[in-house]
Formats: structure tokens, sequence, C-alpha cells
């Protein structure tokens, strides 16, 4: 035992010197009541259309199925908590609100190339694997297990120290290491993330129903924008941070330190019009080595004409023209509702 205290010690001194803002220890388990809200989701079908939840539903709710040697998880959480407003651009409608975290580089890459130096320390005791939203694995019960935070109304996890902006990554091990406490619920009667919610999309609290997220439509949803959530969208042109942004706990949280994860001055209001112009290649040039770049142009732009026909703004009427006449039929369809709407 001392000398896996002794190396949980070395763990996470290295993950702080790596940059990691949270860190937490529990067993490669997860419990009845986790796997049990996993399959009430994916029946309810409140996955949508991510068939990928329920295809590997048994791996994500039992992490002995995806690693039947994994012994222990680490879990580790970057915080890009930001300066100011998260949502100041929800106040422009003649630009574009991009989510905090697809500001700049994808978090992806980053957290993973954290991960594996870290992994190189605990390989030389045991065999390892690193996961970053890569492989079915549940990372905010496994999160929460390990004691960096807990589990909010709004399926998100919490930390008292970084309020709801902390971005997971995990390392499961083949060693025993010391468990940590799992965090405590502390929600308590609060409901600002259930009513801050533009499209409704939590049917009860600690539940999302995907179908209605903002998040979910504008970056997993292909095809046409369902129009009963159209005018709630605004000017969310990918994600959506109003459920997150309006947590209290947020005000305990200082600025994320990763400077990968700092907005890029482009990204932070960018201008409908600027978007709606976009080509392919400008399209890749603008966003490459971000989030936003995986999505395509084709999705990108058919948000941006939904936030163009939400804009009032008469001067967007061309860039809407520009849009309904695209060779993609989404796209098009998309850019002639925006006209429609400000003509009307």
């Amino acid at each position: 035992m001392a000398d896996a205290e002794t190396l949980k010690a070395a763990i996470i001194a290295r993950a702080t010197a790596l940059g990691f803002d949270a860190i937490g220890f529990t067993k490669a388990s997860l419990s009845a009541q986790d796997r049990m809200r996993l399959q009430d989701y994916i029946t309810a079908g409140h996955h949508g259309t991510m068939g990928w939840m329920a295809a590997r539903s048994r791996e994500r709710g039992d992490p002995a199925s995806l690693w039947p040697a994994a012994v222990s998880v680490i879990a580790l959480g970057l915080s890009y908590a930001q300066k100011g407003d998260p949502l100041a651009t929800i106040g422009q409608p003649d630009r574009g609100n991009i989510s905090v975290y697809a500001r700049n580089r994808d978090y992806h890459a980053i957290i993973k190339g954290k991960l594996k130096h870290l992994a190189q320390l605990i390989a030389r005791s045991g065999d390892v694997k690193v996961f970053v939203d890569t492989a079915p694995v549940m990372e905010k019960p496994l999160a929460q297990a390990a004691g960096l935070g807990w589990q909010g109304k709004h399926t998100n996890l919490v930390s008292r120290t970084h309020g709801s902006w902390l971005l997971l990554g995990e390392i499961m091990t083949t060693l025993d290491l010391p468990a940590d406490q799992p965090h405590a619920d502390r929600c308590g009667s609060c409901t600002k993330c259930q009513t801050a919610c533009p499209t409704d999309a939590f049917p009860a609290p600690y539940r999302l129903d995907a179908r209605r997220c903002i998040s979910y439509l504008t970056i997993e949803h292909d095809g046409p924008i369902p129009t009963a959530f159209r005018h709630a969208i605004g000017n969310r042109i990918y994600g959506c941070d109003d459920c997150l942004a309006v947590c209290p706990w947020n005000k305990f949280a200082a600025a994320g330190q990763e400077q990968k994860l700092a907005a890029r001055d482009d990204l932070i209001a960018p201008a409908l019009a600027d978007l709606a112009d976009l080509d392919d290649a400008g399209f890749r040039a603008r966003f490459a080595g971000g989030p936003v770049k995986r999505i395509g142009r084709n999705r990108f732009v058919r948000n941006v004409a939904i936030a163009i026909g939400n804009s009032g703004d008469p001067t967007l009427l061309d860039a809407a023209r520009h849009l309904a006449a695209d060779d993609d039929p989404v796209v098009a369809e998309a850019g002639d509702w925006a006209m429609n709407r400000l003509q009307n």
C-alpha cells in the first residue's frame, strides 16, 4: 500500500506539472444506478441519432467490458473557463456565438497529449490505456466517483473549484491505486440550468433529451434542423453554453491556464455575413486545428443560415440569398428559411 500511495502522489505531481486542474482516482467500475440511467436514456430515445451510444452501451456502462484487465481509473480535468461573460455574444444578433470550448484548438488533441505524457510514468509499473471522448467511456460518472465533482442537473460535471468548465480525460490501468471518495451532489434546490435552456431540453433534473439540445442540433444532428427549435437557437452556430454559464458554482472558477484553449479573437463574435460566404476551402482554413472543423462546412453554414434568419437584420438578406442558392439542399433550405424570415 505504501508503494501505491507513493506512486499515486507521483502521478498527482506529474499531472499538475502537465497542467491538469483536477485529478482523482477510482476503481474501474460503475454503479448499477449509472448503468440503469444509461439504459433509461437510450430506451427513451434521448440520444437521438447518436447510434454509437446504443451500439456500445454495454462497454459504456461497464469499464471491465471495455478492458477486462483494468483495475483503476485516473480521472483528470482541464479547465476551459474564460474571462468575461461566456454568453456576451448572444446579445449581438449579427454575430455568431460559438461554444466557449470551441473557440481555439481541439481539446481532444490537447488532453490526449497530456494523458500520454502522464501515462509514460504509470506504464513503468503497469499497463495503461488513455481515453478522451474517443471510446465508450462514461466520463462524468467516473469523474464523480473519483471526486472531481458531481454530475449536475444539466448532466455535466460540476466542480466546487472550476464550476461547469472542466474538460475530462481518463487513464485506465492494471495497477491497484488507492481510490478517492466520490463527490457528493451539491446542486441542492437550484434549477437555474434547467430554466436557462432555450429549447426546454431537460424533461427532469439530471435528464437531458439531446433531440431538443442546441449543442446536439448544431453539432451532432445532420439534415435540416426542426423548425420548432430554430427560433430558440438564436445566433448559436456551434454548441450552446446557457445551462453551463448560469451555474452558481462558476463564481469560484478562475480562468483556465491552457493557452491553446484561450479564445481566438476572430472566434469570439464572428460576423455572420463573413461566415455565410465560406466555401469548403475557406471553412477548413478558418477552423483548422479546432473542433468546429469536424462538422464540415455544410453543417456549419446551415447553422449560420438559421442564425441569419433569427437576426432580424435586413442587411443580412444578401447573405441569406447566397445560402439559399447553395448546392447542398440542406443549406439551401435553411438559407431559404432565413430569407423568408428577413423579408417578412
